[in-house]
């Protein structure tokens, strides 16, 4: 394995446009173009007022988020966060979050560590729809 890996974001598949998301959602998962057995990094878009009504956990990674752009909210267990630009957001493995864009939406760079093979995210539907 080469001592490193350059990837751009966009090279990256839209994964949320595979689940019927697009002009909602972008979702680009870049793990496997780093070639990376230790960290997964990923670009989320949220479309302004767009909230995702399904949350997800993991059993073991634990997550952070930067928000590059916009501005928004995330469900956190029965806690709702209000993000601005730069900040960082630090999840626990076994906290349900779902995200929200505000007026100009909202961007997030997520950064989740080893996790095990074939993932350990667990979806969570209908889960911020009040």
């Amino acid at each position: 394995m080469p001592a490193y890996t350059l990837a751009n974001v966009r090279d990256a598949e839209d994964s949320a446009a595979r689940r019927g998301l697009e002009g909602k959602v972008e979702g680009r998962m870049l793990r496997s173009l780093l070639d990376s057995q230790e960290l997964g990094i990923s670009f989320f878009r949220y479309a302004p007022g767009f909230r995702s009504p399904h949350g997800h956990h993991h059993e073991t990674q634990e997550e952070a988020y930067v928000v590059v752009g916009g501005s928004g909210r995330v469900k956190l267990d029965a806690d709702v966060v209000e993000l601005a630009p730069w900040d960082v957001l630090r999840v626990a493995p076994h906290v349900v979050r779902s995200f929200e864009g505000g007026p100009e939406g909202l961007e997030l760079i997520a950064v989740g560590g080893r996790r095990p093979e074939g993932g350990d995210g667990k979806m969570v539907p209908d889960w911020w729809t009040d």
